[in-house]
């Protein structure tokens, strides 16, 4: 089985790290970050999974293809993962706002998808998660970079939890 490697490039320890991390735990913070969203997704494209503006943080990220549940077109999403096993979660957190992310609702209408991480194209299957198990895989995340339990926060709807696991 072809697994997700690890792309990340900083310390999740550092100075740097900690500092990203509480500035990205607050609305100014995660309205910044999404603004940078742009800039990141080209970088990524541009690097084939290998770098980001995230970067610093020290949380492995990676690109996510899916195909539009509306257009059928391919979609593009940086996200950040946590391991699994030979699996990895991905969360849609939307940092907290109201509304899923387009990334989960294509996933969920064509589970079938492609993990781009440092040059690799890893075909993938999507599973949503619920209950314990995606409480399980979402306390991950958190512990990948602690913004995740203030997007929780945020929000009343149900944070949408996939395990990736890579299509033998």
């Amino acid at each position: 089985m072809t697994e997700i490697p690890d792309e990340l490039w900083g310390s999740r320890d550092g100075v740097l790290s900690r500092i990203l991390s509480a500035y990205a735990s607050t609305k100014p913070g995660s309205w910044s970050v999404r603004k940078l969203m742009p800039l990141d997704r080209r970088i990524l494209l541009r690097t084939q999974g290998r770098r980001t503006v995230l970067g610093p943080i020290g949380a492995p990220t990676m690109l996510l293809e899916t195909t539009g549940r509306k257009s059928g077109q391919t979609r593009v999403s940086p996200l950040l993962f946590a391991r699994d096993r030979g699996s990895v979660i991905v969360v849609g957190s939307n940092f907290g706002q109201q509304h899923h992310p387009a990334w989960t609702g294509n996933l969920l209408a064509n589970p079938a998808a492609v993990a781009v991480v440092r040059g690799q194209r890893i075909a993938v299957t999507a599973t949503l998660l619920a209950g314990d198990e995606a409480e399980t895989a979402y306390r991950q995340m958190v512990e990948v970079t602690s913004v995740y339990s203030t997007y929780k926060t945020r929000t009343d709807r149900d944070i949408r939890v996939f395990r990736l696991t890579p299509v033998s």
